[in-house]
């Protein structure tokens, strides 16, 4: 197990330029990932947005445990931010975005208003781990394809205003982590969501990550899946390859080709063959 550093050059320019642009910022989304709504937050987010309005979006809500979701709403909601839990891929759900930004700036624009001055737009930050969807949102609100979207991270490398069509306009930036990924914990559940690229940690660990987080939470998705039978004290691990590798046609001359079947647990949770989970359950 060691510490993961990862803050590439242009995650570091982003946040000294977001830092420049905060005299224009009315609004921060920050985007997080429902499966991860706790490891996928920027851990120094004040830092960057100090006291603007937020919203903190969750999203993939099609790929989430929705209960678990909705438990995570209710903590951050306690603790005085604004939460949507969204599929981004659903106009209603881009429309609550828009409907809570405009709420959260009703009292800025009614002054405006008393003064005979007319509404002002909304200039929004947006912000996020990699892949969590900020460029499907922006993409969505703005009406049309601007920036590029991937199941990978490190996708977004500059620092853009983009008009939407209701009146808010956004400000993208790269997906943004902090220097030092800590616990461990924090670096595999990123890893097995694909916000790091899963280089940086041995593969074989995020899938072990993977299983035993099935078998911890999700028990059920584990035998339907892979045929495992869940064990509530410990996973035997070397029985669980064992099993895939053999549905996979992964044991060449009585081995298991442990890197493939990895690899397959990994894929099955990027390929979105596993729904419905929640890895962070300690609120």
């Amino acid at each position: 197990m060691t510490n993961i550093n990862w803050y590439p050059g242009h995650m570091a320019k982003a946040k000294r330029l977001m830092q420049k642009e905060y005299k224009h910022i009315d609004v921060v989304y920050e985007l997080v990932d429902s499966r991860i709504p706790k490891s996928s937050k920027i851990a120094n987010i004040y830092d960057i947005i100090g006291n603007k309005p937020k919203i903190l979006i969750m999203t993939k809500k099609d790929l989430t445990d929705e209960e678990m979701a909705k438990r995570w709403i209710k903590y951050y909601e306690n603790l005085g931010t604004k939460t949507i839990l969204v599929d981004l891929n659903k106009d209603e759900d881009i429309l609550k975005i828009v409907k809570a930004t405009h709420e959260l700036m009703q009292n800025i624009q009614a002054k405006r208003s008393e003064k005979g001055l007319m509404k002002k737009d909304i200039r929004v930050l947006v912000v996020g781990i990699p892949n969590v969807g900020k460029s499907t949102l922006i993409n969505k609100m703005v009406g049309k394809k601007v920036a590029a979207v991937g199941n990978r991270p490190g996708v977004t490398k500059g620092l853009v205003w983009l008009n939407t069509k209701h009146n808010i306009i956004l400000l993208d930036t790269p997906g943004l982590l902090w220097p030092k990924l800590e616990p461990q914990e924090v670096a595999l559940n990123l890893a097995s969501f694909s916000a790091i690229k899963t280089e940086i940690l041995d593969e074989n660990e995020v899938a072990v990550h993977i299983l035993q987080k099935l078998n911890k939470y999700y028990p059920d998705k584990l035998k339907e899946r892979y045929g495992i039978l869940p064990n509530p004290v410990e996973l035997d691990l070397k029985e669980a390859y064992q099993t895939i590798a053999q549905s996979m046609g992964a044991i060449r001359g009585g081995e298991v080709d442990y890197e493939k079947v990895s690899q397959k647990i990994i894929n099955d949770i990027k390929g979105e063959y596993i729904k419905g989970v929640v890895f962070d359950h300690e609120l």
